[in-house]
């Protein structure tokens, strides 16, 4: 007589198993534990990630992190600040962000845009051309380098850390709202001392180029697909890209958001890195509104990587949603 008993999960599918082994086999053979374990890689996988829209193929690469601090916020409320980091399960003070930028490939042109930071930000940026050799794609391969607008951690990135070019047979495209701004002496000697390297870096990038350089305007065609279109305040000439293909839609939407966890939902909060904090502010409220009116995709270079997702409103703010795995290319 068979004493009674409840099976749980794990003696099922034992049972299961050895069962079907020994239908397999005639008997039970136990499989020696491995000899070793294999090496730990000791760091993350390089951070790339592939979508379509339409014919075109977007890689979102991660140049690195920065993290934001709540003194960095203009317009921070200390009571509404703990409530969404404790409603997005954030531990600590600190809004942790990536520095991504995206490689598009047409089919006739491999553009980057943006191009991380090389080594002028410190440790935790800089990495971009790991995730680009994880996409298959070397330096010399990348036809343009289309930049947002000229900061650091967009801009940078072109030259290496002895200030040579790193994309050698790319041509360079700049927004000439923002490159007018940052050639501005008036503007250079009026900025604070610890922003004068800035324009002293954009300079000095845009130039390692300038047998290689082109500017684009608002509302531009730089190349088939691929539009320009104007965000200022962050700053003057700061711009988005809108790639359009087979009835698909991406806007790459540069320094729209700095702290998503703050400013979907207060958009009105903004970044002590803009320029005009007001003309920023307006930018993104009215972004929103496209966004979630058109329920457009888009994707943020500090939006959590790898940034694409869509807006939708949520009471007298907005939440970001992020898209899904492209499953399929």
């Amino acid at each position: 007589m068979f004493k009674s008993f409840s099976p749980n999960r794990r003696s099922f599918l034992g049972a299961g198993l050895a069962a079907g082994a020994v239908a397999a086999a005639g008997s039970v053979s136990v499989i020696a534990p491995a000899a070793a374990a294999a090496p730990k890689a000791g760091k993350p996988l390089a951070g790339a990630m592939r979508r379509k829209v339409g014919d075109i193929e977007v890689t979102a690469l991660l140049d690195g992190y920065l993290d934001i601090s709540k003194e960095l916020i203009v317009g921070y409320e200390e009571g509404e600040g703990a409530r969404l980091r404790d409603a997005a399960l954030i531990d600590g003070e600190q809004l942790r962000a990536p520095v991504s930028a995206y490689l598009v490939n047409t089919g006739d042109k491999l553009v980057l845009v943006d191009a991380g930071t090389s080594n002028a930000l410190g440790p935790t940026m800089g990495h971009l051309l790991e995730p680009l050799a994880a996409a298959g794609v070397t330096p010399d391969q990348v036809d343009a380098v289309l930049i947002s607008h000229m900061h650091p951690d967009h801009l940078f990135g072109v030259l290496d850390g002895n200030g040579e070019k790193v994309f050698k047979n790319a041509e360079l495209i700049l927004p000439e709202v923002d490159k007018a701004f940052w050639y501005d002496d008036a503007n250079l000697n009026a900025a604070p001392e610890g922003v004068k390297g800035f324009f002293l870096g954009a300079r000095k990038a845009a130039d390692a180029y300038a047998d290689r350089q082109s500017l684009f305007a608002d509302k531009q065609e730089i190349l088939p697909g691929v539009r320009a279109m104007a965000l200022p305040g962050h700053t003057p000439g700061h711009a988005g890209f809108v790639l359009d293909s087979n009835g698909e839609t991406l806007i790459l939407s540069g320094d729209i958001v700095h702290a998503a966890a703050y400013q979907f939902a207060n958009p009105d909060w903004a970044i002590a890195f803009d320029v005009d904090n007001a003309a920023a502010i307006e930018t993104r409220k009215k972004f929103f509104d496209m966004a979630a009116s058109e329920r457009v995709l888009f994707a943020g270079a500090h939006i959590p990587f790898p940034g694409f997702g869509r807006v939708a409103r949520d009471g007298v703010g907005y939440r970001f949603v992020a898209a899904d795995w492209p499953y399929t290319l």
